[in-house]
């Protein structure tokens, strides 16, 4: 059976990754309804949705839910996850992980927020959980999701078909194809450097990003 995960806060100096909750519900309902153009194939509540989505959250198996705190202001402005952990045959050390179930409000999208989540989720999955992978997909369509994790260093491995539940409107119970990438060990110091590289020379965190 898949277990949670037992992870600790993450912070950085944009954003802060704590253990989702129901006392996150307020500031997500508001972060949700900002400006939804952007998730077309993406899993976001509306308002009156987000208790609901929260705990389906928190009792999703195999699921380590966390909530986005933008640092500038303290409110969540999203939710991340770490998923689908997998352990080695017939041992208990975990050997690889998913990082998924992530959006943003529209106002924390393009400000390096998601660069230093992801970030963080990386540096805990192979420093701390000393996983040899970390997966990340995204719906093949999602052209603007499959850039940002291009932007991260993820490898682009395929895209398998029908191979996740889709989450576009008017898709409900139907699969789609998903666009696989992947962080290996190896690859980690490289994509570490990169992404702190790209961090020092963002913009202040109220600018967008380029």
């Amino acid at each position: 059976m898949h277990r949670r995960l037992d992870v600790p806060v993450l912070t950085g100096s944009r954003v802060r990754l704590e253990p989702l909750a129901m006392s996150h519900a307020a500031d997500l309902a508001e972060a949700a309804e900002e400006d939804r153009s952007s998730y077309a194939f993406t899993l976001v509540p509306r308002a009156d949705e987000v208790p609901a989505y929260l705990r389906a959250q928190l009792s999703r198996e195999g699921l380590t839910p966390f909530a986005q705190i933008r640092l500038s202001d303290g409110k969540a402005v999203g939710c991340t996850g770490l998923w689908d952990p997998r352990t080695w045959p017939g041992r208990d050390e975990l050997r690889a992980v998913e990082i998924g179930w992530t959006w943003l409000s529209a106002s924390a999208q393009g400000t390096m927020i998601n660069a230093e989540a992801k970030l963080l989720l990386l540096t805990h999955a192979f420093e701390t959980l000393n996983v040899t992978r970390v997966d990340l997909k995204t719906d093949a369509r999602n052209h603007r999701s499959r850039r940002a994790i291009e932007r991260l260093g993820a490898h682009f491995e395929g895209v398998l078909r029908s191979w996740s539940p889709s989450w576009a409107p008017g898709e409900e119970g139907l699969l789609r194809d998903s666009a696989m990438f992947s962080v290996i060990a190896p690859e980690w110091p490289a994509v570490k450097a990169a992404l702190r590289e790209r961090l020092a020379a963002a913009p202040a965190e109220s600018a967008r990003a380029r």
